[in-house]
């Protein structure tokens, strides 16, 4: 049986050779973290542009949507940005006289291009006739996507007197006709969340001078 002195000497002992053995664990000096390289920039690039009759050029990233150049760098607000992806027709604007989704295209594939947006196409004092009848027939609630049907509608009637069919034109050898069948089809990519549609293809009718 050991002694209470027996007791204490391996009580140290043993205490003062964890500590010696944890002294003696080597620990990795510290080092700094690697340095990152820098992030470079986005790329970017000039694009000159018709809006509404008046030339523009702007500097944007190359990633920029037309949409995002008209409202962030133009300030053209009325051109919509709902779905983003293409799919409601809030963001419709007239490019070379063809109707485009402004969010599925970049700002710097347009190029020399003539570009409407709602502001171009009437003013407050002056509006022009599409956007008359909307008032008259009361083709809007909420009023969200009123500047891209607008836009989609001046292009429908442009796109039927030039002759351009429809999935639902049944002669493809006869010029189509203003109808509200065709007008529905080819209205579908505007989106009215609150259902103001049979109102649109009225005031749409009337500007075209026939009867929905």
């Amino acid at each position: 049986m050991q002694t209470p002195a027996e007791f204490e000497l391996s009580r140290r002992g043993m205490l003062v050779g964890g500590a010696a053995s944890v002294a003696a664990v080597t620990i990795p000096p510290v080092t700094a973290a690697p340095t990152r390289p820098a992030t470079p920039p986005p790329a970017t690039a000039k694009v000159a542009f018709e809006v509404n009759g008046t030339a523009r050029e702007l500097e944007v990233d190359t990633r920029t949507s037309l949409l995002d150049a008209l409202r962030e760098q133009l300030h053209l607000t009325g051109t919509k940005k709902g779905c983003d992806h293409g799919q409601c027709g809030a963001c419709t604007v007239i490019v070379d006289g063809r109707r485009i989704n402004s969010c599925l295209t970049l700002a710097v594939m347009h190029e020399g291009d003539k570009i409407v947006t709602i502001e171009g196409l009437g003013t407050p004092d002056k509006m022009h006739p599409m956007q008359d009848a909307f008032v008259v027939h009361d083709g809007y609630q909420c009023g969200y996507c009123t500047p891209g049907q607008i836009c989609s509608a001046v292009a429908v009637l442009d796109e039927i007197k030039a002759g351009i069919p429809s999935h639902v034109t049944a002669d493809l050898n006869a010029a189509p006709k203003v109808t509200a069948t065709e007008l529905r089809e080819r209205m579908s990519g505007n989106i009215c969340r609150c259902g103001a549609y049979s109102n649109i293809i009225d005031a749409i009718s009337d500007v075209a001078g026939v009867k929905a």
